[in-house]
């Protein structure tokens, strides 16, 4: 095979699909919805946090008249596309927690913890084999001003119970090993890994085992609502009469003018290489097998697959004008490219190595960089999206508090600030792609030179994300 125009040779062999869906894309398991029916609920989006809903709608009433619909099939989504990470962050990350929701910070921190581990014994109690690995992760410093920060959230991470240690260089080679390290914060407790397609799968059996019904492959194209009626959810080919609607459509289309101006898509690239040999891990080290990221606000992830496959990610998401998510922005060679570059400065003993995958998966960001949840139609519709890009565990939380809302009970989830204040707006184009163009250089600009900027205060001063 020859490389393509403008692909770069180390590239000219991957393949244009996640690592997790082996040999061919995911295929279709049920029929498009055709026709008029009714259902107690109706989930629009069978990804993670559609599938959740679904599983606890049920658990919670049994015999439940549940219809799951997916524009697409189950695991071409964002779910079945993204790292694995798992986290018990509902905050992304301690340390943003800490700064954007400090009132709630205990309790989110206890309901993270307790959602995380559910999650876990679910995962168990049904057999679904995900290579879940509650392994913890580790975050590197590479340049010399981001050592003191790792110094930073290590106190605090201490402070707040967590199981933590600080590495200085000589003793985090002792554990991963690449010349760029300068220190790292060896993070034991609050997450780990999974495989994600594997765990979408299981899910979906879950939910069907339930009784939730599926139909892929049907786009919704509106809801409407007449008063104290129904909601009439509109597909290409058919129409439901629902008495509850939530929404799970992370970064794709939205169906509401609300949450178009608060997520923002965004597409986050990834590569994965051919299976490291032996002689290969054991020049990196990585017993563990935890993943990594270094801490930057544009950062890489990485973890090695159960088939010894290094996985690396990140660092540069992408915004199109107009939020443009259509599925040929997946292949962007200059970003997998400069992934392929940062990988073999990291490990330079797989600058040889093949790269076997390149693709691409939408992250749902929004201003704060947590979740947006909330109502519309007289209550009768429910939300939870924007988890940016730290949503494989919060997914569930977010469909249980999508849950309440729709049927409408104050509960703990529902009192938290966060799931009360939605997040700030982003501006209508074309001042949105700017702000975006203007943040990113922002960013970069403090990686280099460790200095926050003008920009970077004023946002920080209207509780917009980049903590770190």
């Amino acid at each position: 095979m020859t490389a393509t125009p403008h692909l770069p040779p180390a590239l000219a062999e991957a393949v244009a699909r996640p690592v997790w869906w082996g040999e061919q894309d995911p295929e279709p398991v049920s029929e498009p919805l055709t026709g008029r029916t009714a259902a107690d609920l109706v989930v629009v989006g069978a990804g993670l946090t559609g599938l959740w809903t679904a599983i606890e709608a049920t658990i919670e009433h049994p015999g439940l008249r549940v219809l799951l619909l997916e524009g697409g099939v189950v695991g071409s989504g964002a779910s079945g596309r993204n790292g694995g990470f798992v986290s018990d962050s509902l905050t992304h990350g301690l340390t943003h927690g800490a700064a954007t929701e400090p009132r709630d910070l205990t309790t989110l921190l206890r309901l993270g913890r307790e959602n995380l581990r559910q999650i876990a014994d679910f995962v168990a109690a049904e057999g679904i084999d995900a290579d879940l690995r509650m392994c913890g992760k580790t975050v590197v410093a590479t340049r010399a001003h981001e050592v003191p920060h790792l110094r930073a959230a290590y106190e605090l991470y201490q402070r707040w119970g967590e199981d933590a240690e600080l590495l200085d260089r000589e003793a985090l080679a002792q554990d991963v090993r690449s010349p760029t390290y300068l220190a790292g914060l060896r993070i034991r407790s609050g997450g780990g890994l999974v495989d994600p397609y594997r765990l979408l799968r299981g899910l979906l059996a879950s939910a069907q085992d339930r009784g939730a019904v599926l139909h892929e492959r049907t786009p919704v194209e509106g809801l409407s609502r007449e008063k104290g009626g129904p909601v009439l959810v509109r597909t290409r080919a058919g129409t439901i009469r629902a008495g509850r609607v939530v929404l799970a459509t992370n970064a794709y289309p939205p169906l509401l003018r609300r949450i178009r101006a608060r997520v923002l898509p965004v597409w986050d690239h990834v590569v994965a290489t051919a299976p490291l040999t032996d002689d290969q891990l054991q020049a990196i080290g990585w017993p563990d097998r935890q993943g990594i990221t270094d801490s930057g606000n544009q950062f890489h992830y990485y973890r090695l697959t159960p088939d010894d496959r290094l996985l690396f990610g990140g660092y540069d998401a992408i915004y199109y004008y107009g939020n443009d998510t259509h599925p040929s922005r997946e292949q962007r060679n200059a970003s997998h490219a400069m992934l392929v570059r940062n990988l073999r400065k990291t490990f330079p003993a797989l600058t040889e190595h093949p790269i076997t995958h390149r693709w691409a998966g939408l992250v749902d960001t929004t201003s704060r960089f947590t979740a947006y949840f909330g109502t519309s139609h007289g209550g009768r519709v429910a939300f939870a999206v924007g988890y940016t890009g730290l949503g494989v565990a919060a997914s569930r939380f977010g469909a249980q508090v999508a849950l309440d809302l729709v049927q409408g009970r104050t509960t703990e989830r529902t009192q938290l600030h966060m799931v009360r204040q939605a997040p700030l707006p982003f501006p209508a184009e074309p001042a949105r792609w700017l702000a975006v163009q203007a943040t990113r250089g922002a960013l970069a600009r403090e990686d280099a030179s460790g200095r926050r900027g003008p920009l970077l205060r004023a946002l920080d001063r209207f509780g917009v994300g980049f903590n770190n």
